[in-house]
């Protein structure tokens, strides 16, 4: 009876978002005010992200992610082609969860890590970076979805080439 009332429900995550929290937070207008008034086109905006993972305590499963989000942008170039102007605005956010794995299969373990739990609080993160922007005098930076798994497995062949080339 049990198997009929459980179907299609899928099984819980090992995984508890213990907290959330902004780790780091940093904005940045280096040619203000005049950027202001100079500015003739929209900005050509940069956007990195990356994710960390780190074991709080050696016998514990408390992890802390950080996903970091840098946006920088710059003036567009006066003509097409031509190289970029002054940096309009530099914004940089490290957003943190406190998570804990309770028992997960091994192989599990870094992809609830670095896709699933970044996966949860990007849109805060998303949030953040919108409102600072915004707050900072320009148009809010909305980042669109990010899939993590791609980025996960980017990272994955990249360390796999440096290992293979060290």
């Amino acid at each position: 009876m049990s198997d009929t009332v459980n179907q299609g429900v899928p099984p819980a995550l090992p995984l508890a978002v213990n907290l959330q929290y902004t780790k780091d937070l940093s904005f940045e207008v280096p040619h203000g005010p005049e950027i202001f008034t100079a500015l003739t086109a929209a900005p050509q905006i940069a956007v990195n992200i990356d994710v960390q993972a780190n074991r709080l305590q050696n016998d514990q499963p408390h992890f802390e992610v950080a996903l970091t989000i840098k946006a920088e942008a710059d003036e567009a170039p006066a003509s097409e082609g031509g190289p970029v102007g002054r940096k309009v605005f530099i914004a940089e956010l490290t957003y943190a969860a406190v998570v804990t794995l309770n028992n997960p299969p091994a192989e599990l373990v870094e992809p609830l890590l670095l896709v699933e739990v970044p996966r949860l609080i990007f849109p805060f993160a998303r949030n953040i970076l919108g409102d600072i922007t915004r707050d900072g005098g320009f148009p809010p930076v909305i980042l669109q979805p990010m899939d993590f798994v791609a980025l996960w497995q980017a990272r994955r062949a990249e360390a796999s080439q440096t290992v293979g080339h060290a």
